[in-house]
C-alpha cells in the first residue's frame, strides 16, 4: 500500500434491526435464538477459560515522589502495554461511591420500559443514540447487546437529545464522569510518552483539546445459549486508549493474549483502560492493541461502560519519527479519520489496523 491516507467507502444502506431487549419481550419465553445472533465460533464454556490478574498500576504511585517508586510504577505500566496492551488502573480520583453510581444510572436506563427508550434512538446512519450497531447487511451476524452511545467531548459534538431524562441524575453524572476521565486521560497519555522515553506531551498534543471522547453504555441480557452468541465479537479498539468501567459482579470481558482466551478480572474500584490501534501505530508497534470480546451470562444480565479517546478525525496518524530507525524499520502507513472505517471492518470481522500494515 502506499504511503497515504487509507479510506474505504462506506455502505450505503443501513439495514432495520430490533434490539436485543425488544427480540426477547417478542418472544415471550421462548429459547429460540435468532440465526444471525449465532456465531460459527462462539465462546466456550467461561468456566474453561482461564481468569488472569491483569497488571494493576495505581496513578498516584505513578505520578508521585520518590522517583524510585514512580520509576518502578512506570516500568510496570511499560510492561503492562507492550505484553498485555491493557491494565487495571487503581487511585484514579474517582470513589467507589461515584463509580456505583455511574453503574446504577446505566442499570436504570436499560430498565426503563421500551417505548421510553425509544425516545433516544439512533437515527440512521448516525452513530450517537439508543439502539445497537449499524447493519449493513442480511448475513451479518449480529452482537447479543443492546447500547446507548454518546458524544461527551468536545461538548459541542454532545447531541442532548439522545441524553436520556430519565434517570433525572444522568446528564449531571454523566458530565462529572467525563471530566473525571479527561483528567484520567491525559495522565495516561503522558505516562506513554514517558514509558517510550518521547516528549511527555506527544500523545496528549495529538488528543488536544478537540480530542474526542465517545461513550458507550452497554447492555447484555442473559441467554440461553452462551456457546454461540456473543456480547460483542473479538476486535480491537480504533482509540488511543479506552476506559472501561466494569460490572460490579458480573464477569464477561476477555482479552485474547499468545492465542489464549483469558478472562479478565473485575476490581470494583478500576478502570481498565486498554491501549487502542491509533497509540500501537503511534508507537511503531511497541504498544499493543489487544484483541478482546464479550461473552453473555446464561443466568444474569450485565452492564459495563466504555469510554473511547481519539484524537480528532482529521489528524493523520503515523509512527512517531523517533522510534523509527535502522534496527526498527516503520511499520504501518499513515491514515486518517481512523474511526470512521473502523465499522466497516468491524462488522465484517476483520481489524482495520492489517491495512495499515507496511
Amino acid at each position: 500500500m502506499a504511503e497515504s491516507s487509507s479510506t474505504i467507502a462506506k455502505p450505503k444502506i443501513e439495514l432495520e434491526s430490533k434490539t436485543v431487549q425488544e427480540l426477547l419481550l417478542l418472544a415471550k419465553g421462548e429459547q429460540q435464538v435468532p440465526e444471525k445472533y449465532i456465531h460459527e465460533v462462539g465462546a466456550p464454556d467461561a468456566s474453561s477459560v482461564q481468569l488472569k490478574d491483569i497488571p494493576v498500576i495505581d496513578l498516584r504511585l505513578l505520578l508521585t515522589t520518590p522517583s524510585s517508586i514512580a520509576q518502578q510504577q512506570l516500568d510496570n505500566f511499560r510492561s503492562a502495554l507492550t505484553t498485555w496492551g491493557c491494565f487495571q488502573v487503581i487511585n484514579h480520583g474517582m470513589t467507589p461511591e461515584f463509580l456505583d453510581k455511574v453503574r446504577e444510572m446505566t442499570k436504570q436506563f436499560f430498565a426503563l420500559p421500551v417505548e421510553e427508550k425509544q425516545k433516544y434512538l439512533r437515527q440512521v446512519n448516525d452513530i450517537q443514540g439508543y439502539g445497537n450497531d449499524t447493519v449493513f447487511s442480511e448475513q451479518q451476524k449480529l452482537d447479543w447487546s443492546d447500547r446507548l452511545y454518546l458524544s461527551v467531548y468536545p461538548e459541542e459534538h454532545r447531541k442532548l437529545k439522545f441524553w436520556p431524562q430519565n434517570p433525572k441524575s444522568f446528564s449531571e453524572i454523566l458530565d462529572q464522569y467525563t471530566m473525571k476521565l479527561q483528567v484520567v486521560t491525559k495522565t495516561v497519555l503522558e505516562a506513554m510518552a514517558r514509558s517510550l522515553n518521547l516528549d511527555v506531551n506527544c500523545f496528549r498534543d495529538l488528543y488536544g483539546e478537540q480530542g474526542k471522547m465517545d461513550v458507550r453504555f452497554n447492555f447484555y441480557p442473559p441467554c440461553s445459549r452462551p456457546d454461540v452468541v456473543l456480547g460483542v465479537k473479538p476486535h480491537a479498539d480504533a482509540t488511543l486508549i479506552t476506559h472501561v468501567l466494569q460490572d460490579k459482579q458480573v464477569e464477561g470481558l476477555q482479552f485474547l493474549k499468545d492465542d489464549q482466551w483469558f478472562r479478565a478480572p473485575i476490581i470494583p474500584e478500576a478502570l481498565l483502560i486498554n491501549v487502542g490501534d491509533q497509540a500501537e501505530i503511534l508507537s511503531n508497534g511497541i504498544l499493543k492493541s489487544p484483541v478482546h470480546r464479550v461473552v453473555i451470562n446464561p443466568d444474569t444480565e450485565r452492564i459495563s461502560l466504555a469510554a473511547f479517546c481519539m484524537p480528532e478525525s482529521d489528524r493523520e496518524i503515523e509512527p512517531f519519527e523517533s522510534l523509527v530507525n535502522e534496527s526498527t524499520p516503520r511499520l504501518y502507513n499513515k491514515v486518517k479519520n481512523y474511526d470512521s472505517i473502523y465499522f466497516e471492518y468491524y462488522q465484517q470481522g476483520r481489524r482495520p489496523i492489517e491495512a495499515s500494515k507496511i
